[in-house]
């Protein structure tokens, strides 16, 4: 009885050894399996921008478009923490130990994502810090005094300062063309009413503030140079685009490609704004710095800034700060800027439920986005 497991095994062994010396087809042996030839499969392409968008939450999305101004740190930091907001401005209304004694390091640390710390700092009589980094003549006097290069290395020297306060974006140069007097509303901001002169300059500051690691933001677009009105007083009227192509909008067609942002202004221009729609909030100036053909330059991919919509009645005058905020972003902006922390919670609110009804595209807000991202230095690879 003990040997018949001893017996199958023999035949079972005796059958694999005859099976693994392969017998040909007509023994009834199966061929050998042959090589296969199917190509090995393509790993699965990473979508880096959907993982980076997936990172947000819609409303944390919406508020990567906001910069607000800040009155002292604990605004700041407050502002930041709950509404993860995109940028801050610090304005000759800030507290001044925000800078001065360190405090937006803590402002800083309290954003998931990093921050922008915005100013306006052209030098001249536009000029927040120049009791932190020194006084700068204005763009006009400079362009008299100066040479670009000198310009250059002078901004270089004013960029390190502002960038150890704290700061990363500076909302210069200003590329308006203008003859005004100095003391009118763009004036001596103006380096020339020669958009040549005014290219030059401008090139100088953002190569400067680009070697120095700051952002820089030409404004006002599409030219407030030759424009009557103050937008801080009200509603603003430039000459119809057909004239500002030659002029205003040329230091944009040069320095399109430059890495700097554009702010647009609360602008009324005849032949692109739809009337009582300042160009600030309408999609025809923004389609027109979008493509570039209007006016014949290179298409601009870059962050799109709205000037200040709380404080100019060439805004306020016409509707409120979310409503603005709205309208900017669905019009094409990127970035709604302005001046107090006040109405963020407010303006979120509205915008997320502008963008679960359709009225914002979802598409057009990942986009800004990913804009903001890159412009801040972050990288949305993976």
């Amino acid at each position: 009885m003990r040997k018949t497991p001893l017996v199958l095994l023999a035949v079972l062994a005796s059958v694999v050894t005859g099976c693994s010396n392969g017998g040909s087809s007509d023994s009834g042996s199966p061929e050998p399996a042959a090589p296969s030839s199917a190509a090995p499969a393509t790993p699965v392409q990473r979508d880096c921008d959907t993982e980076f968008l997936a990172k947000f939450t819609p409303r944390q999305k919406l508020a990567q478009l906001l910069t607000v101004g800040v009155s002292s740190a604990a605004d700041a930091e407050n502002v930041v923490r709950t509404e993860q907001i995109g940028g801050i401005f610090v304005g000759s209304f800030t507290d001044r130990a925000l800078l001065a004694d360190g405090e937006i390091a803590d402002v800083k640390a309290a954003s998931k994502i990093p921050l922008m710390v915005t100013i306006d700092e052209e030098g001249g009589r536009v000029s927040r810090v120049k009791d932190l980094i020194g006084a700068a003549p204005s763009a006009r006097e400079t362009a008299k005094t100066m040479s670009p290069d000198e310009f250059y290395e002078a901004t270089v020297a004013r960029g390190r300062k502002l960038k150890d306060l704290g700061i990363t974006v500076d909302f210069a140069p200003d590329v308006d063309v203008s003859s005004e007097p100095d003391d009118d509303v763009i004036g001596d901001r103006s380096f020339s009413d020669d958009p040549e002169i005014v290219t030059e300059y401008a090139r100088a500051y953002i190569r400067a503030m680009t070697e120095v690691g700051l952002g820089s933001v030409m404004k006002h677009f599409p030219g407030h140079g030759s424009a009557s009105g103050d937008s801080h007083q009200g509603a603003v009227r430039t000459p119809p685009l057909s004239e500002l192509i030659g002029s205003d909008l040329l230091p944009y067609r040069h320095l399109i490609g430059t890495g700097a942002a554009v702010m647009v202004g609360h602008l009324d221009v005849p032949g692109l704004t739809t009337p009582e729609v300042p160009a600030s909030i309408s999609p025809e100036t923004m389609a027109l710095l979008r493509s570039g053909t209007g006016y014949g330059a290179a298409p601009f991919d870059g962050v799109i800034f709205t000037d200040d919509l709380s404080g100019m009645k060439a805004i306020t005058a016409r509707m409120d700060i979310a409503d603005a905020v709205q309208a900017a972003l669905a019009a094409g902006a990127d970035n709604a800027l302005w001046i107090n922390t006040s109405k963020v919670t407010e303006v979120l609110d509205q915008l997320e439920q502008a963008l679960a009804s359709g009225a914002l595209s979802a598409e057009r807000i990942d986009d800004s986005v990913l804009r903001v991202a890159k412009y801040k230095g972050i990288s949305t690879q993976c």
